[in-house]
């Protein structure tokens, strides 16, 4: 219910919070609110780890966000059974219809959570139901429950005492948008970039039989990570140590498919929840041993035969692919109606029941836009569905970002050169990558979370004589290291890797940000190191990369909107290799910037030219080949250079280092100092917050500077 408030307000408030707490106070230590609007008593109290209020009407209680007179009021839904739950053991003692109005009250509470943070939470919308019957079954953190994807995991932070925080997700020092071992003990393993869990809780199963313990051990992972190999690999290997653990798939339907509507669906029916319930059985699971150890005493020919017809069976009565968890050695139970609560608990429980069984997987159908039961939608609008490359950094109302123009320049190379190709890994392909599917539909390749196939699938199409782009987000592209190595830069094989999301990627912390690209690339010995400083050099990168067909090339671009957004979309233009250049010169000081880094450098030139410092910025292009002449000229020319980079440590300034170290420059009376990301993981929080705890914005650069130039106080005043 939205309600518009215009109306007089009169605060008198003293109130003090306690100081570095992320949650809220036990009460204020004195507070007092006078609100009037239509004859109506408003009490307002203020959340201090929020810049927004708590609104209460009344005495009833109902909780809002405070927002500026004339602004809606948000009101925050009734959620009677969730209020009850304050650990999952409060789930032991609900009853089925408790359970069901629990699962629409914790939806209710993520839609409300979706629209206070502005941030997805479809996934975990579709998970629900699962969540409560796997917290009902085990005892966590007892039972250690692990999940592949973070997304999914809301609905289980609300269950395990972080739901007064939930409006905190994914912002400066809140609650994580992953699983977080040092959040909480019921997250036991961190979920990054999905297709852990299963080797993490192998490893944790193989432990607790090693120490003798009892405790379970949970592992969630989804469709979408089912492309990943090291989940096969995982698999294989709980099914050779045949240690006893739960693989639970939650298969959402989603798929690569080009139209989803043609894909392969799983049926689920009143057939296969009673054949899930048998094949979960106890009386089923030791008929069956039984048999095997009988067929096992007949001979191994008699073995192996009802092992093929038990096979064929399972097969004919399971869904399409159930046998290859079979093969790996995971007994298969499924599929099981993932909105189901009394078959999810039913099945779950006689897994739980069984001792000395093996891992089991247990195929869970979901859907990503489940209703509440009264059929009210609950509001996942397009503005909030599920997206990997989803930014703070982009604005609200659609704005371009470098993606956007990564696509355009692409379409046009493509339609010029009939040999590009663009290949795509990571979660989810880019949205901006639909405009050159719409035109080449049979050029480009959606390979999912499987990295390593994409960049030897691209040499592979590289050596059959095409152009291959192949675009992996930053942190994804750490999984295919070793295919970048031998199966593209040793053999000089032209792959032309595209690295979106480089750098800082605000609210998604350092799960996905890109801070180590520049470092492993640039340490190969055959491959080219770019980094566009706005869009039309992104673009011309596009048709540099085109040109090269003798060795591989990279380059980065980071999250986010364009520097001018109303700059016009023109051709690339082929650049030099290895040559920088020089946007402004200046006599006292010479910043070098690599990639969007010198945009903060011209900022910093703008506020060093109100104090009187003349200031050369060069935007290098190339971290390899370096552009040693270039670099040369501001040694020779300028008493003190600073290297600017948006990556780790052993990136660009050190390739810097290593040149004018070996080329004698540190010798004479250069001074040179780098910025360059701190050594540590930068967490979640604004693009703008991330760039100043790392130091990396236009007044940490100048500041910087004036403390070289011997300005200090000018250095601390800048920055206060």
């Amino acid at each position: 219910m939205m309600t518009t408030a215009s109306a007089h307000c009169s605060l008198g408030v003293n109130a003090r919070f306690h100081e570095n707490s992320r949650h809220f106070p036990s009460k204020l230590e004195s507070s007092s609110v006078n609100f009037h609007s239509n004859g109506d008593f408003f009490k307002i109290s203020f959340n201090p780890c929020s810049a927004s209020s708590i609104f209460f009407k009344g005495c009833v209680g109902r909780i809002c966000a405070l927002p500026e007179i004339g602004d809606e009021f948000l009101e925050k839904p009734q959620t009677p059974i969730l209020d009850t739950i304050e650990s999952p053991m409060h789930l032991k003692n609900l009853s089925h219809k408790e359970m069901k109005q629990l699962a629409d009250d914790i939806r209710s509470e993520l839609s409300f959570i979706m629209k206070e943070t502005q941030k997805s939470v479809k996934a975990s919308m579709s998970v629900v139901e699962l969540t409560i019957a796997i917290h009902r079954v085990f005892s966590a953190p007892l039972d250690k429950i692990l999940w592949d994807v973070g997304e999914q995991t809301y609905a289980h932070k609300i269950l395990t005492g972080r739901r007064s925080v939930m409006h905190t997700l994914r912002q400066k020092d809140g609650i994580s948008g992953y699983t977080s071992r040092s959040e909480s003990e019921f997250d036991p393993f961190g979920a990054g970039h999905g297709c852990n869990s299963i080797s993490a809780g192998l490893g944790m199963a193989i432990a607790r039989d090693f120490k003798g313990k009892r405790d379970r051990v949970v592992a969630v992972i989804s469709n979408e990570t089912t492309m990943a190999g090291q989940l096969y690999e995982a698999m294989s290997n709980a099914g050779y140590l045949d240690s006893d653990m739960v693989v639970i798939l939650n298969d959402s339907r989603q798929s690569l498919h080009p139209k989803l509507e043609e894909a392969p669906k799983t049926p689920i029916n009143a057939l296969s929840s009673a054949l899930s319930k048998l094949q979960s059985s106890k009386l089923f699971r030791k008929w069956r041993e039984v048999a095997k150890g009988l067929t096992k005493r007949i001979g191994k020919g008699m073995y192996e035969w009802a092992a093929k017809v038990d096979e064929y069976a399972r097969g004919m009565i399971g869904p399409p692919g159930s046998t290859l968890f079979e093969e790996l050695g995971l007994y298969y139970i499924g599929p099981v109606d993932g909105h189901n609560i009394e078959d999810l608990i039913c099945v779950l429980n006689q897994v739980a029941s069984l001792d000395s069984t093996g891992p089991v997987l247990v195929h869970v159908i979901t859907k990503v836009d489940k209703e509440v039961r009264d059929g009210k939608q609950i509001g996942i609008s397009n503005k909030y569905k599920e997206d990997p490359y989803e930014s703070d950094s982009q604005p609200s109302s659609r704005t371009e970002t470098y993606s956007d123009r990564l696509a355009q320049a692409l379409t046009m190379e493509a339609q010029i050169d009939k040999d590009i190709m663009v290949v795509h890994a990571g979660m989810g392909i880019d949205p901006s990558l639909k405009l050159f599917q719409e035109k080449f539909p049979d050029r480009l390749f959606d390979v999912g979370m499987a990295e390593q196939h994409a960049v030897t699938f691209s040499a592979g199409l590289s050596c059959g004589g095409l152009k291959p782009f192949c675009i992996i987000p930053s942190t994804f592209l750490q999984r295919a290291y070793d295919q970048v190595v031998h199966d593209v830069d040793r053999q000089k094989i032209p792959v032309r890797f595209v690295i979106p999301s480089a750098g800082l990627v605000g609210s998604d912390g350092p799960t996905k940000c890109g801070a180590f690209d520049i470092t492993f690339m640039s340490c190969l010995p055959n491959m080219i190191v770019m980094a566009p400083s706005d869009e039309v050099e992104l673009a011309n990168m596009v048709a540099t990369a085109s040109c090269i067909d003798d060795r591989p090339i990279c380059f980065r671009y980071p999250r986010g909107a364009i520097v001018k957004p109303n700059s016009s979309i023109c051709h690339g233009v082929p650049i030099e290799i290895g040559k920088g250049r020089v946007l402004v010169e200046g006599k006292d000081i010479a910043l070098l910037g690599y990639g969007d880094m010198v945009q903060n450098c011209l900022r910093a030139h703008s506020l060093l030219s109100e104090l009187g410092i003349e200031v050369t910025v060069a935007d290098a292009r190339f971290c390899k080949p370096l552009d040693i002449k270039l670099v040369r000229q501001l040694c020779e020319n300028h008493s003190f250079l600073i290297t600017v980079e948006e990556g780790s440590i052993g990136g660009f300034g050190s390739h810097v280092a290593q040149f004018i170290t070996l080329d004698g420059k540190l010798d004479g009376s250069i001074k040179w100092r780098p910025i360059v990301l701190p050594d540590n993981y930068v967490e979640q929080a604004s693009p703008m917050e991330q760039l100043s705890l790392a130091g990396l914005t236009g007044h940490h650069i100048a500041a910087t500077a004036l403390s070289l130039l011997g300005r200090t106080r000018e250095a601390l005043l800048l920055m206060c």
